[in-house]
């Protein structure tokens, strides 16, 4: 998707944004000449995840953006409280926030314990509610302010439920948030949306989480999910409220149809794993995901053959 210019001078607050989707995200606003503020831990490199706030502060400012790394622990309220003051002081406000940052463990009651299970709450449904309410009075100043959260839509399909129910709880609790701001912040003008990945995308985390060389061969890149953030977020606040939109979906409505560019690896056309919360068939997200996968792959490839 092309750049259009629409986010120049801009302000985007990003949670998360020293790598995957959030540091891709502020790539692609960069491009427009945005401002962006890096809000995340990450400040000496980590042996499995590479980048930090300051080399992602470098590569968004080499392409055409400014950038401001601060450290932020979003459950660290005085953390958050002190990089939105200073994004409002270098910047002069903030236009989008972007409620990227999460914590995920895939197991089921018995093996999730309280400080793994606070965590997840504490990071993904406190964390978000919290940087949305601190940075609420300056997106109220702005004429172009929107809200996005990178959740997935609320499916109660129990099987969504029953492997992993702290992380579902605390996932969609990103997306409860979605339901009633948009519906509180609609007369201040002010969009609130949630993206969710149609696959699952490769970055770092996704390689450790899974334990396995061959995320790659199953994903898309992580440029999806820009692309279609990019799009969110440079519409009128009025295009898209309240809404949980997959990333496709969202590019379809611009014209694209190519989706192999996406690819983290243009062998596997076809066979994707598809992401959490997607539909009626549950998997962990990887072994039970590869063979979903798998199988919709020879599917496609026995209709291609009869058709």
């Amino acid at each position: 998707m092309l750049n259009t210019g629409k986010l120049e001078g801009r302000t985007l607050f990003i949670t998360g944004g020293s790598r995957g989707i959030g540091k891709a995200i502020a790539l692609k606003a960069a491009k427009d000449g945005a401002n962006i503020v890096i809000a995340a831990k990450t400040t000496e490199p980590h042996p499995k995840l590479p980048g930090t706030i300051y080399t992602a502060a470098r590569e968004i400012e080499e392409a055409g953006g400014k950038c401001l790394p601060c450290v932020v622990d979003v459950r660290n309220e005085i953390q958050i409280f002190d990089a939105v003051k200073k994004a409002v002081d270098v910047f002069g406000g903030i236009d989008i926030v972007i409620n990227n940052a999460s914590a995920i463990s895939l197991t089921g009651t018995l093996d999730t314990d309280m400080k793994r299970y606070d965590l997840m709450h504490s990071v993904n449904t406190r964390g978000t509610f919290l940087v949305s309410k601190i940075c609420l009075p300056y997106l109220k100043k702005s004429k172009h302010a929107h809200i996005l959260n990178i959740s997935p839509p609320l499916n109660m399909n129990p099987n969504w439920f029953k492997d992993h129910v702290a992380y579902t709880m605390a996932k969609y609790g990103m997306s409860m948030c979605i339901l009633g701001m948009a519906e509180e912040l609609k007369k201040d003008h002010i969009a609130v949306n949630a993206l969710w990945p149609r696959t699952v995308i490769h970055t770092a985390a996704v390689e450790m989480l899974s334990g396995i060389n061959e995320a790659k061969s199953y994903s898309r890149k992580p440029d999806i999910m820009a692309d279609a953030a990019y799009s969110i977020i440079t519409k009128p606040y009025d295009h898209y409220n309240g809404q949980f939109l997959i990333d496709d979906e969202v590019l379809k409505q611009e014209g694209i149809i190519d989706f192999d560019q996406y690819l983290s690896d243009p062998a596997n056309n076809g066979n994707l794993m598809m992401d959490f919360f997607l539909g009626e068939y549950p998997h962990d997200g990887f072994n039970k995901g590869k063979e979903v996968a798998k199988k919709q792959s020879q599917l496609n490839e026995r209709n291609n053959v009869t058709n």
